[in-house]
């Protein structure tokens, strides 16, 4: 055989070697190897983490667990490991599975209807890398309170309910920071003055909006419920919401989860900051988160003479008021009846 000819067959065997080889990692790279995996399913990596905690939360799932390793080392993974929140898919091969986990992707946060600071940490731990407990130290920090005014009770009205975008890993500090923004944004120089006006710091109005959005859920009157609790702090009259009496009987037995749908004579009695039966003014913070809305319900309030306001036996879900005690009795009295008549306890 000639040397040409065996030149020819070298190059030729060579060339299906070589296509052989690619073959053989294109299929490593590109063929599917995540298998078995729940399309809403997250991977979450710790600041700690390190390749082989990746493998071995992957490793169930994966087809080829060997090519997923020689794609990765290929890609430099192991020495960059990035820690954060990954979405992966479902057949996703080797080479799309190392692009998808350095890929942090955002968690979107939206929050309201939260009665505690606790309780909004608690939300903030179940969702992110650092505990509740962090969060609450980033919260109470004797620096930031001081800095805004704030205490431990009254911290939460800092929060305001919209949505937000942050990584899971985030820093506690730097989201702190970024709703501070937006607290900032929204007590501007208007609204500002609008509490002074009022007599009213924007804590205290934010307080008091907490108080107005637990005691009616109808956008069209909490201007009108605003105005009778401002004339009740003009009169100096206790503002009696039994919102608050509400909070403080769920704090006054330390259970957050029980459902209270009637106050009673008896329960105005408890004694706590929160009872505004038992106390002129304002409670020491929030019992509530309040919205935006709310706010400027407080900040806008129905000018009026009404001083009384009783649930609506006619209208369910809004509000009989009333400017003298009697008138007020009076609706008291039918409404009373309405919920013996219903068995509501």
């Amino acid at each position: 055989m000639k040397l040409k000819n065996i030149l020819v067959i070298l190059v030729v065997l060579g060339g299906f070697g070589l296509l052989g080889y690619l073959y053989v990692w294109y299929e490593k790279a590109f063929g599917p190897n995540l298998q078995n995996w729940n399309e809403e399913q997250y991977v979450y990596i710790k600041q700690e983490d390190n390749f082989l905690t990746v493998l071995k939360l992957l490793e169930p799932h994966l087809k080829d667990k060997a090519a997923f390793e020689e794609i990765a080392e290929q890609r430099s993974y192991p020495s960059n490991v990035v820690s954060g929140r990954f979405k992966l898919k479902n057949g996703m091969n080797s080479y799309d599975l190392i692009q998808a986990l350095k890929s942090n992707l955002p968690v979107k946060l939206t929050f309201n209807n939260i009665e505690r600071i606790e309780d909004f940490a608690g939300k903030l731990g179940s969702m992110f890398e650092t505990d509740s407990i962090g969060f609450l130290d980033t919260f109470y920090d004797p620096s930031f309170l001081k800095e805004h005014g704030f205490t431990k009770e009254n911290v939460l009205v800092f929060f305001l309910p919209q949505t937000y975008e942050f990584y899971w890993n985030a820093n506690p500090l730097k989201m702190r920071n970024m709703m501070e923004k937006e607290y900032i944004k929204f007590w501007n120089g208007e609204r500002e003055e609008k509490a002074k006006a009022l007599g009213l710091t924007p804590i205290e109005v934010s307080i008091l909006a907490s108080i107005v959005q637990k005691e009616t859920a109808k956008s069209d009157e909490t201007a009108r419920v605003a105005g009778v609790y401002l004339n009740r702090i003009k009169l100096g009259m206790p503002l009696q919401a039994d919102p608050t009496v509400v909070f403080a009987k769920k704090l006054y037995t330390n259970d957050f989860k029980q459902i209270i749908k009637r106050v009673y004579l008896k329960d105005t009695q408890i004694p706590s900051p929160y009872n505004t039966y038992q106390n002129v003014g304002l409670p020491p913070g929030p019992i509530f988160m309040p919205d935006q809305s709310s706010i400027d319900a407080v900040l806008n309030a129905e000018q009026h003479e009404y001083v009384y306001f009783c649930a609506s036996v006619d209208k369910l879900g809004y509000h009989e008021f009333a400017i003298t005690l009697a008138q007020h009795n009076a609706n008291s009295k039918k409404y009373s009846a309405w919920l013996n008549q219903a068995g509501i306890n």
